[in-house]
């Protein structure tokens, strides 16, 4: 994998070339909004729904500097309905997160608020289709994460689990802000090798596509850089063989 791979794609056909060529795809907003034609400005309207997320009481590195919900659907792809599943844990093996793995962890369910707005059925219907074209399955089992990282305090870590896979079939992880920070650099590197790329996600609503089978991703450390001292993330998973549980 190259940083020629890594491509900026123009349409979801060329997204999903991107996916199967190289295992990612990097989508700034304005292609964000026309491949999975939602609004930006629709999207912008959940972004107060950040503010409010509570703190993470799971953090096995001590830190403080984690906020987050989290809740579950089910697509299926043949009605092309999305449907909220009652609130459950979220779990991952020791296999993919060597921190936090073999935990259930229950995070408060995202505000009813932003699950009722037509944006973001849309935008996660449209994921669920996307990759869809590129691993045909009947439905997706979907597990959606609005993550803040807050550096106010110090050091904030938006991987603490290093660079990992998280046992799905598809990652989508969409920056929603990013306020008075340095470093956050994005790195994915090829699952079975030494290639990969870095980069740094600024403009919100900028949203990198993974295959998790190809590629493992991590984050670097933010640092606080001016007043607010913030980086907002929405990170979406696609499964296609039931919720991870123990």
């Amino acid at each position: 994998m190259s940083i020629a791979n890594l491509n900026l794609t123009a349409s979801s056909r060329d997204a999903a070339g991107a996916l199967r060529e190289s295992g990612c795809a990097l989508l700034p907003p304005q292609q964000l909004q026309s491949t999975c034609a939602v609004q930006l400005p629709e999207l912008d309207a959940l972004r107060a729904s950040w503010e409010r997320l509570p703190r993470d009481a799971y953090l096995l590195d001590g830190g403080r500097y984690r906020f987050r919900r989290h809740s579950c659907f089910i697509h299926e792809l043949a009605g092309n309905s999305l449907q909220l599943v009652a609130h459950r844990a979220h779990w991952q093996p020791r296999d993919y997160n060597a921190l936090h793995g073999g935990l259930e962890r229950w995070f408060d369910p995202i505000e009813s608020g932003v699950l009722e707005a037509p944006a973001w059925g849309g935008l996660l219907r449209a994921l669920g289709n996307l990759f869809a074209t590129v691993r045909a399955v009947p439905r997706w089992y979907v597990e959606a994460h609005q993550f803040r990282i807050d550096s106010s305090e110090g050091i904030g870590r938006p991987t603490p689990e290093g660079a990992h896979r998280d046992g799905v079939d598809f990652v989508a992880v969409i920056l929603v802000n990013r306020s008075d920070v340095s470093g956050g650099e994005t790195r994915v590197f090829d699952a079975h090798g030494a290639a990969g790329v870095r980069f740094t996600m600024v403009e919100p609503w900028t949203a990198l596509l993974l295959d998790d089978a190809q590629v493992v991703h991590e984050t670097t450390p933010i640092q606080k850089a001016g007043a607010r001292g913030l980086r907002d993330t929405l990170v979406l998973t696609f499964r296609a063989d039931r919720f991870q549980a123990p």
